[in-house]
């Protein structure tokens, strides 16, 4: 049964992208059905219309979000009874504004790291209205992907794995694990779709969060 509340509470800031103040959000620690609602609610139509905008526009279809049939119920559904997958969500302005689900079991790959444990990103994803390839409308909050990325890095230095964690990015968003968080391209995985697989280590981890790097 998916959770009500979440197990704890992170105050974070987003980057409104038309005023570039920062704006207060919480990170929840656990999706919870409030999470849900909101994808179902808010997200589902929102990324409907701006696909409906991407096909009057006749952008061609490997263009179009590659997140775009991701069902979040179900993938909650998959992991709630693992004790070895947690999950985190972003909260602005009382709405969720981007969600991720993580492993605890999977290894580096990593040469010099190979076979250590990491923190496994399975999916991050943030809410349309803070995309920039949805359309032609400005996103309004930056900042989802690297407060994500943080929080996986601080649960692997929570679970002794030293910041380590590793993913397997979506084509459109191998730009920024590559350059905005300095991940290490590992080349594209023939077992997992041929999705680029990526993999940042404890000393990079630890750049990233020095220096706040990220969207």
């Amino acid at each position: 049964m998916i959770a009500t509340a979440p197990s704890d509470v992170t105050p974070v800031w987003l980057t409104d992208r038309n005023t570039n103040e920062l704006v207060d959000a919480e990170l929840w620690h656990g999706i919870v059905d409030r999470n849900l609602a909101d994808w179902e609610a808010e997200w589902i139509p929102d990324l409907q219309r701006r696909l409906k905008l991407l096909n009057q526009q006749k952008v061609e279809r490997r263009f179009w979000p590659q997140s775009r049939h991701w069902d979040w119920r179900d993938k909650l559904r998959e992991i709630e009874r693992r004790l070895a997958n947690l999950s985190f969500a972003i909260v602005a302005q009382d709405m969720t504004q981007a969600m991720m689900t993580i492993d605890l079991t999977k290894r580096a790959r990593m040469p010099g790291n190979d076979g250590q444990h990491l923190v496994y990103i399975d999916f991050l994803e943030a809410a349309p209205w803070n995309r920039n390839d949805l359309a032609e409308e400005p996103a309004r909050f930056g900042g989802c992907g690297s407060i994500l990325i943080n929080a996986a890095i601080q649960q692997s230095i929570l679970e002794g794995f030293k910041g380590r964690i590793g993913l397997h990015s979506l084509p459109q968003a191998n730009s920024f694990y590559a350059n905005a968080c300095g991940m290490t391209d590992l080349g594209q995985d023939a077992t997992y779709e041929n999705l680029r697989y990526f993999e940042l280590d404890s000393d990079s981890a630890r750049r990233f969060i020095e220096k706040g790097r990220g969207e």
